[in-house]
């Protein structure tokens, strides 16, 4: 897939706000060693996705404010929650050849361009523009075509499954699911071995689409751990071993906002299930991707997402985690490597590598019997 060339939209003021130094250095050797958490990119983000494409470049969106907003530095750690938040209304990109160096590459898609703009242009007229909100967005290269699911809360709460119409990251997007996307939260994408496309919502729903994107191809699933429930957001699927591997998000508390935002998987012989007990991939990891590199090393994007400014990895023995939401990342992206194995069993071992992400913490309302592969 041609890597997106859209430098025409480009201006100084667009350009990425940066809020502190990156050393290469340091992110060179911790790709080499993949072993420690790495802050690979500045700025204002949640739910940051990543995805390395056909063409061999890494490409980095998420939920963003829009661009030229100046309190993604006043109000750095807005939550981009309730009606003061700072999230936009526009996906912004970033493509990498290396997971340093990000050329900024404007925002190519936007609300305006989803199947709700063309369905209700009065919710749009008769909400202020402040209060447009993209989340989460995701870009899944596709027959040789980008498509991009997100959600959003407003100005309708609903989800977008847009598509390009070549391989270059750029309108007119086509919206072939039109309305029947509904109200899907945090929808991700799954391509199976045999070519079907899967869309994944909630916590956790799924369901196969036609191959043309038009619509689904048969009933919608329910799905999750055999124990109890994945979490409430972030779901995606991921093949390993033959099997397949559902991952979500949770509160370690198992109540919003408090104590650490963390990732949890479950696996399947069968995309539908049924899956096997929750385990635990990775403190801080909550609404994480999970993807490989070039070299097939495993890694998760992890972000801030607390109530309060993040805690020095220092903190985490004395600090009781279940009275408000913490975190240890910093504004930004920050990469944590994962032990990914498939046990002589068969059964699928993930973990994180770097020590204060890789157990839960005394909070956590989930007993887990962790081994130390």
């Amino acid at each position: 897939m041609k890597r997106a060339v859209l430098l025409t939209v480009l201006s100084a003021i667009a350009c990425d706000i940066c809020l502190g130094g990156i050393d290469t250095q340091v992110i060179e050797k911790g790709l080499e060693s993949h072993d420690r958490a790495l802050h690979i990119k500045d700025g204002w983000i949640r739910d940051p996705y990543i995805v390395l494409a056909p063409d061999g470049y890494y490409y980095l969106t998420g939920t963003t404010p829009l661009p030229q907003d100046e309190r993604q530095v006043s109000d750095r750690y807005n939550t981009g929650l309730g009606p003061q938040s700072i999230v936009g209304y526009k996906m912004q990109l970033w493509p990498s050849q290396d997971l340093m160096h990000w050329e900024y590459l404007g925002t190519p898609y936007s609300l305006l361009d989803g199947i709700w703009y063309q369905a209700q242009p009065e919710r749009f007229e008769q909400t202020e523009q402040a209060q447009w909100r993209l989340w989460a967005p995701e870009l899944h290269p596709i027959d040789g075509r980008w498509v991009i699911v997100h959600t959003s809360p407003s100005p309708v709460p609903g989800a977008n499954l847009s598509v390009t119409d070549g391989a270059v990251l750029q309108g007119p997007f086509a919206n072939p699911l039109g309305v029947a996307i509904g109200r899907r939260h945090d929808p991700s994408l799954f391509v199976d071995d045999d070519g079907s496309i899967w869309i994944i919502w909630g916590a956790t729903q799924i369901a196969p689409l036609r191959p043309d994107l038009s619509g689904l191809a048969g009933e919608a699933t329910r799905i999750g751990p055999a124990n109890r429930n994945m979490g409430h957001e972030g779901c995606l699927i991921r093949k390993i071993g033959g099997k397949y591997v559902l991952f979500g998000t949770g509160w370690s508390t198992d109540k919003m906002r408090r104590g650490t935002y963390n990732l949890y998987y479950c696996t399947s012989e069968k995309i539908t299930g049924p899956y096997g007990p929750r385990q635990f991939a990775g403190r801080f990891l909550g609404h994480g991707t999970p993807l490989q590199d070039q070299e097939g090393r495993w890694w998760c994007t992890a972000f801030f997402n607390a109530d309060v400014p993040p805690l020095a990895r220092a903190e985490l023995a004395t600090r009781d985690m279940s009275d408000n939401a913490y975190t240890i990342n910093g504004q930004g992206v920050t990469i944590v490597p994962l032990d990914v194995k498939v046990r002589p069993d068969g059964s699928i071992h993930i973990r994180a590598k770097d020590p204060d992400y890789a157990r839960p913490g005394p909070e956590e309302a989930q007993s887990f019997e962790l081994t130390a592969d």
